[in-house]
């Protein structure tokens, strides 16, 4: 690997194209003026890490080459791969650079060494108060969430709003810990609750969301998908249209809102952490049982 950053991944941040859904977007905008052929042909999430973090041997596919000279006017492909000393010699070529306060050019240059997390929260409250419910949801595409009671969703988004967002085609999977598991009573303990409070919320969340499902047409309803699991909890997490991750940690006889919050966004960085609970996510679900 490269010590040195490779142009095409600059460009992409200076565009702000450097989440994975974001580029295939703009692959397909090019593809479509290059050749329609070409159109969803977007390298896959582990093709695209190679291309930014210089592991490519060689150049891609001449169709990839095609279309990343059309997403980048004026540059070869060649350049788009070179390294660090290149990127210093075509920036002018590309796009100029704005002025800067020295303000903000410290902010980001601190958020560079914290990879794909873009803010952090004291507690679960602090948190909301910055990114409320409607803010993170209200035009969503797809929902996944995994914790204990999932309240954001069950207490703190109204019924008909998560309704509009079903009925106009948004995926939402929700993974409740399992109210009648062990983990859910050892977790209840540990925070010092009279027994059967988070068994009692828990059940009523799910019975929020198999009430609304229930009121649903057919190929709404299947959108909604709600399982249960019955594992030690570890965190708390919410995905938006695999771009956005919410993670909240489950301290040791503390109460979930009283969690520090991380929120990452995908920007396919090597050292990233939003494809790791991508996949905490994805493989606690295939553990899971539906409701």
């Amino acid at each position: 690997m490269t010590d040195q950053q490779i142009l095409l991944k600059k460009l992409l941040t200076q565009r702000h194209w450097q989440t994975y859904s974001t580029f295939c977007k703009e692959y397909d905008k090019a593809a479509k003026k290059v050749d329609p052929s070409l159109q969803g042909g977007w390298p896959s999430r582990a093709q695209l890490h190679r291309w930014l973090t210089g592991e490519l041997k060689g150049l891609p596919y001449s169709g990839h080459c095609r279309v990343l000279e059309a997403m980048f006017p004026g540059l070869s492909v060649q350049e788009l791969f070179s390294t660090a000393n290149a990127v210093e010699e075509h920036e002018p070529k590309t796009q100029p650079a704005p002025a800067r306060s020295a303000g903000p050019t410290t902010q980001i240059s601190a958020l560079s060494h914290m990879a794909d997390v873009t803010a952090v929260f004291s507690s679960r409250s602090a948190f909301s108060s910055a990114y409320p419910a409607s803010a993170l949801l209200d035009r969503a595409k797809g929902i996944n969430a995994a914790g204990l009671s999932l309240n954001m969703l069950c207490q703190n988004y109204p019924d008909y709003q998560l309704r509009r967002l079903l009925e106009s085609g948004t995926r939402i999977r929700c993974l409740f810990l399992d109210p009648n598991g062990q983990a859910i009573r050892a977790r209840e303990a540990e925070e010092g609750h009279i027994e059967n409070t988070l068994t009692t919320l828990t059940a009523l969340n799910i019975s929020v969301l198999t009430r609304l499902r229930d009121r649903l047409d057919p190929a709404s309803a299947q959108r909604l998908e709600l399982h249960v699991y019955d594992e030690t909890i570890r965190f708390n997490i919410l995905i938006v249209d695999r771009a956005l991750c919410v993670v909240q940690p489950y301290l040791p006889q503390a109460r979930g809102v009283d969690s520090p919050t991380l929120v990452i966004r995908d920007n396919t960085a090597a050292e990233g952490l939003f494809p790791v609970f991508d996949q905490v996510f994805s493989e606690m679900w295939e553990r899971s049982k539906p409701v």
